[in-house]
């Protein structure tokens, strides 16, 4: 696993051992990247479910802002801290080791708005609707605002209330799905 683009293209990550992690592809990461390059400069992220953090590593060296990274495996978030540093992010980066549920609900009490929410929670385990439905309810995403959702053609969710699909594309059984506000300009533009 690599940044694919920008100011650390080329840089290796650490990531999990093991049969039970499912990081993103290359692949499905230049796709989800080449669908919401607009939306990334100066952009603050939140990234869910976090991992590695590479979604946020990604987007910070394609030029946002910075990230906030969520995870609640202290193994994700030692892993999140040691490509941190390696990247010179320490700066751009927060980790944060609770559930996205704790997370969600403390920082909508502090009123924080994000412009991209990656959203990449483990296959078939029920999380996408209700994560979704928090992040409206909290109000976390700033006008314009996207969430970049990766998931599993068996556990695929359409519209939520308060939000819509902007765009969607489909990597064998991965769907890439992005969603924003209701009656808001996200910077895409149509279905796929």
């Amino acid at each position: 696993m690599r940044i694919i683009s920008g100011t650390r293209r080329g840089h290796k990550l650490i990531e999990f051992a093991g049969e039970d992690v499912r990081p993103t592809t290359d692949r499905v990461k230049e796709s989800l990247f080449s669908i919401i390059q607009n939306n990334i400069p100066n952009a603050q992220v939140l990234d869910l479910f976090s991992g590695s953090g590479a979604l946020s590593f990604e987007a910070i060296s394609r030029g946002a802002k910075g990230a906030v990274c969520v995870d609640i495996d202290r193994r994700s978030v030692d892993i999140i801290r040691k490509n941190m540093t390696s990247l010179g992010f320490d700066d751009k980066c927060v980790i944060v080791n609770k559930s996205c549920f704790d997370y969600m609900r403390s920082a909508g009490e502090k009123k924080e708005k994000f412009d991209i929410i990656f959203l990449d929670p483990p296959y078939n385990k029920g999380f996408i609707e209700p994560v979704l439905a928090d992040i409206v309810k909290y109000g976390l995403l700033n006008t314009g605002g996207i969430i970049a959702l990766e998931s599993d053609n068996s556990d695929f969710y359409g519209d939520t209330q308060g939000l819509e699909i902007l765009k969607q594309r489909k990597y064998g059984r991965t769907y890439i799905t992005v969603y924003g506000a209701k009656n808001e300009n996200c910077g895409l533009s149509g279905k796929l």
